[in-house]
């Protein structure tokens, strides 16, 4: 099948993680992406390692965590503090439908690349702005980092275990999020610019993204005025719905509804549990949340994970094990999806360089582009030429 954004251009101004994150989505899904790198250093993450991925000379040819956020695209040398590289930017942003950007507030207009600068020309151009806090307020100014995010928006706050301290996520979520907030905002552009004929200036943040995922926690709060507390791996509104002890490690039990529960409590060889008129809904079990979790981690730590799991599996009750990354990409729904790539590459010594696919599928297509992170400035003669530069 035709790629869905096979045809759109992407000029890609953005280095570390947010606005990489968002071009490799749009590449995954068949945009051409153009991506503007400082001559001689690149994006900042090419050495953000070890881990590298280690080249046929012998040489690393960028960090696992530049792989991770670059597939698909094609890289060009330029250098915004010359004419010659402005001039050239200002061409390309001509001859592209998406601007993506990640430079301080007001960064870019010293060189006049903003939106400010470039929309009269540029006037069917989709331009979004990443930034940590936005364009206004009384934080636009400062920079943003996905760990100062995840704190500020209260992410870390309600992640962790009661008595320990506010813990980040184990990846950073908040860039993440933002990137895929950025790609959302940018097909909506797109889409309005069918009806208008005009561009528009897409303004997404990091903590901004951050609050916006808070989900379930947020209305809690801003529905009891009570301030969420850290309970571990337990759930702020469902119990049970955490982690179990087993005789030989741990295991995730996520009960959604009464019945559930009822058939935990019986694979158990507890049906009183279940009878208990103090634990027959989860408003009650809610309310006795300690001796309720205390009585049913007595049980299952008595039983061997894989046991559990798979009578849990029979009686339909939602569980699984916790795995290690090893685990996770031999796990057999993760290898029948096709979540990890292998992408051919002549520079690499082991002349392929995996990655993982973005997680859509189109009418039996999986997203992902056939193509690994380009080199620094791969691209370059081929793209000038493209522009009638070379």
């Amino acid at each position: 099948m035709e790629k869905p954004l096979a045809g759109l251009r992407v000029l890609e101004l953005a280095r570390i993680l947010a606005g990489p994150w968002a071009g490799q989505l749009l590449a995954d899904l068949g945009a051409d992406v153009i991506k503007v790198e400082r001559k001689g250093a690149g994006d900042d993450t090419r050495g953000w390692g070890p881990p590298f991925v280690e080249g046929k000379d012998g040489k690393h040819i960028g960090s696992a965590y530049f792989h991770a956020a670059n597939r698909g695209k094609r890289s060009i040398e330029l250098d915004f503090e010359s004419d010659e590289g402005r001039r050239i930017v200002r061409k390309l942003a001509a001859k592209s439908d998406v601007l993506i950007e990640n430079f301080k507030v007001g960064g870019l207009a010293k060189f006049g690349l903003d939106y400010k600068s470039l929309k009269d020309e540029c006037p069917r151009l989709i331009y979004c702005s990443v930034t940590g806090f936005g364009q206004d307020g009384p934080y636009a100014k400062r920079a943003g980092y996905d760990l100062m995010a995840q704190g500020m928006a209260g992410l870390m706050d309600l992640t962790g275990t009661p008595d320990g301290e506010p813990t980040r996520i184990g990846i950073p979520v908040s860039d993440i999020f933002t990137g895929v907030y950025s790609t959302v905002g940018i097909l909506a552009a797109l889409q309005a610019r069918e009806k208008s004929g005009k561009g528009c200036y897409v303004d997404t943040a990091l903590v901004d993204s951050t609050v916006g995922v808070l989900s379930n926690q947020a209305l809690n709060y801003l529905v009891s005025g009570n301030i969420p507390k850290r309970i571990g791996n337990a759930h702020a509104n469902i119990v049970p719905y955490q982690v179990f002890p087993t005789a030989d490690g741990y295991a995730i039990v996520a009960t959604g509804n009464d019945s559930q529960y009822v058939k935990f409590c019986n694979v158990l060889g507890a049906p009183e549990l279940a009878q208990n008129p103090e634990y027959k809904d989860n408003v009650g079990r809610m309310k006795h949340r300690e001796v309720v979790i205390g009585k049913l981690s007595e049980l299952t730590a008595r039983m061997k994970r894989d046991d559990l799991l798979a009578k849990l599996e029979a009686q339909g009750v939602p569980a699984g094990p916790i795995n290690n990354l090893e685990q996770v990409f031999n796990d057999p729904q993760v290898v029948h999806r096709g979540m990890k790539l292998e992408l051919p590459s002549d520079a690499a010594k082991a002349g392929k360089i995996p990655g993982v696919r973005t997680p859509i599928v189109f009418d039996g297509w999986r997203a992902a582009s056939e193509n690994p992170a380009p080199l620094l400035g791969q691209h370059t003669d081929d793209i000038l030429k493209e522009i009638g530069e070379a």
